[in-house]
């Protein structure tokens, strides 16, 4: 029922989490992390998360009620394990990090945008740019959670859901590698023009955050601006369980 799903104790420590979020990515060094995910194609959070709101958002899980679907990855060849997106309202510290981190990150994609001569400027608050999003029919929630056991694995995908899509995401690894889970590393890879795919393997540790492409980025080249496509997913769990956040600023269809 859910009322008793309001009175959950897991759920109000999380909600509790949620005032500090804010301040906490605003003292972050977002000219660093520009420059790497510019260089790299990813950045990494260390630590924005702490140990408890791991375990606490990786145990809203198990509440379905907080989901809007459920989706197995072996049904549809995206791999083993599998994902729920989350319904609106969005617990708290989800909402959180969503509206906090899309500030400095849409001044990223505006810079992007104008890199690759994409008309497409976005606000810079994200209310805003979600009610572009529903207004073209987007209207659900996007940010979800994924759950992997022994054997599982994500294969390499885009999360594109609609017309309206923001160039940049975030996950944060719930689970503590070595303790929780072993194997299941966060892998990119860039596919380039005339070129090999370049793969890379981005070493979390609990309560990271990484910020990486959607779907291409701007790269510098001999003759210019370039596109390079942007695929990201999640290798084989050895053993254990490992459980993700993954915050995506566009809604879908």
């Amino acid at each position: 029922m859910s009322v008793a799903v309001q009175r959950n104790p897991v759920r109000k420590a999380t909600d509790r989490a949620a005032p500090t979020i804010a301040a906490r990515v605003a003292a972050f060094d977002w000219q660093a992390l520009s420059q790497r995910v510019d260089g790299d194609a990813y950045g990494v959070m260390p630590s924005l998360l702490t140990r408890d709101e791991c375990r606490e958002l990786a145990a809203v899980y198990t509440m379905d009620t907080r989901f809007r679907s459920r989706v197995v990855m072996a049904r549809h060849n995206f791999g083993r394990g599998e994902y729920k997106y989350f319904a609106y309202p969005l617990p708290r510290l989800v909402a959180g990090l969503r509206a906090a981190l899309y500030r400095p990150l849409a001044a990223i994609a505006n810079r992007w945008n104008e890199a690759l001569d994409i008309d497409m400027r976005y606000p810079g608050v994200h209310r805003a740019y979600l009610e572009r999003c529903h207004s073209a029919g987007q209207t659900r929630p996007t940010p979800l959670m994924l759950q992997y056991g022994a054997g599982d694995y994500n294969c390499l995908h885009q999360d594109l859901y609609g017309e309206h899509v923001f160039p940049l995401q975030a996950a944060f690894l719930l689970s503590a590698p070595g303790d929780d889970f072993s194997g299941g590393e966060f892998v990119l890879t860039e596919q380039r023009p005339r070129m090999q795919s370049r793969a890379e393997v981005v070493p979390l540790r609990q309560g990271d955050g990484v910020i990486f492409p959607v779907h291409n980025r701007p790269v510098q080249g001999k003759r210019g601006i370039y596109r390079v496509n942007v695929r990201h997913g999640v290798s084989r769990v050895h053993t254990g369980h490992r459980h993700t956040l993954g915050v995506i600023f566009h809604d879908a269809k």
